[in-house]
């Protein structure tokens, strides 16, 4: 990733310049990070970035551990680290109040980057974005984060590209805040969310038909429903129930839109399924459903793996630039394993990643690079475009 050299020896360590070659089709475009005051910034934009990546890609567990390792680890020390050092005042400092504008920029370009990189699934079920939200255990020094006496949590509502397993948008509330009114704002028209019972809502419904936006929902099993055509059901089929309704009792918040209603057993279990496509076979509907817990998987592999949950930050603001700067990482690593190994994020490749980069640094320990050579390529790299 292009950066500017320190005057102390540097290391290239092919691997991480690999995994963040994204990158340098969209840093020169990126909107600058300035410095508020007269003394120049100790951490430029581009330094926090690496910085961070490097926090998740590694797993480190809090942000004087990541400090530390700047300050005396080889490869963080030349490579990633700002030329003169940072303190740990001036790191929080960083994370907290600056570059949040910058870090949504370079999310937003390197999910499109993905986005036209990765192969898709599930291609006839249409553009599917699974749609959640996932609790963040916060301090009770954080007085934004309200959810409880006693207790502070904030809440991450995220849409999950189920076709290509990447994250698509986000947004940071408190931890009581209603997770409904997402949706809308989640979903681009054309798109078909999935969501689970808690963000039924007949209103809602109506609003995403009448915007062009699609949904498969499961709903409560007591929801009223009226029937107006029932369709075919096919013999020894795990679903039960097929049909065009209104759901809710009239004048009773029922829906105004008729949408269609599938029931299906899995292992016994009822579930009944609320959606607007109709295009669809019912065990396209019950398929899509299941898909939703593809966001699920990613909550725990990216907060167990990448270490995402691990607070660095305490303001609202810092805990975003945290929250993208995992997600930036774990676009980096689904372009990475797709070109590498043409397959899907896992733990496996990670952890071979991480061992490429240690083995790298150690060995470049006794032979550094040719200052020159580096600035050229560089400028180079700097310069280049898709």
């Amino acid at each position: 990733m292009p950066r500017k050299l320190s005057p102390k020896k540097s290391y290239f360590v092919p691997s991480f310049e690999q995994v963040t070659k994204p990158l340098t089709y969209i840093l020169p475009s990126t909107p600058r990070l300035d410095s508020r005051g007269n003394r120049p910034l100790q951490m430029t934009f581009e330094d926090q970035l690496n910085a961070l990546i490097f926090f998740h890609l590694e797993e480190h567990t809090s942000a004087r551990h990541l400090v530390q390792t700047l300050q005396e680890d080889d490869l963080a020390r030349n490579n990633i680290a700002p030329v003169d050092g940072i303190s740990r005042s001036s790191f929080s400092e960083a994370i907290n109040e600056r570059g949040l504008e910058q870090f949504l920029y370079v999310f937003q370009q390197l999910q499109k980057q993905a986005c036209s990189l990765l192969p898709r699934k599930y291609s006839k079920l249409g553009d599917l974005v699974s749609i959640d939200g996932s609790l963040i255990d916060s301090v009770l020094s954080m007085a934004w984060a309200d959810y409880r006496k006693g207790s502070k949590k904030a809440r991450l509502h995220l849409g999950f590209n189920v076709n290509q397993g990447i994250p698509q948008k986000l947004f940071l509330t408190d931890g009581k805040a209603d997770e409904r009114p997402f949706v809308h704002q989640i979903l681009e028209p054309g798109q078909t969310g999935i969501m689970d019972r808690g963000y039924q809502h007949h209103q809602n419904f109506d609003e995403l038909q009448g915007q062009q936006k699609h949904f498969v929902c499961r709903i409560k099993g007591n929801t009223h429903k009226t029937c107006l055509e029932k369709y075919d059901i096919e013999p020894d089929s795990i679903i039960f129930y097929d049909a065009k309704v209104l759901l809710g009792q009239a004048g009773q918040k029922q829906t105004k839109k008729p949408l269609r209603l599938v029931g299906y057993y899995v292992d016994g279990k009822k579930y009944w399924v609320a959606t607007d496509r109709f295009d669809l076979s019912a065990e396209d509907i019950a398929l899509i459903y299941k898909l939703r817990w593809e966001i699920e998987k990613f909550f725990g592999w990216w907060k167990r793996h990448l270490r995402v949950y691990h607070l660095i930050a305490h303001s609202k603001h810092g805990l975003m630039v945290q929250i993208l700067s995992g997600l930036i990482t774990y676009l980096l690593l689904a372009i990475y394993c797709h070109e590498e190994h043409g397959e899907h994020v896992s733990i496996k490749r990670v952890r071979e990643l991480r061992i490429k980069i240690q083995n790298e640094t150690r060995e470049s320990e006794n032979v550094p690079p040719d200052p020159g050579d580096l600035n050229c390529q560089n400028s180079e790299t700097l310069h280049a475009s898709p």
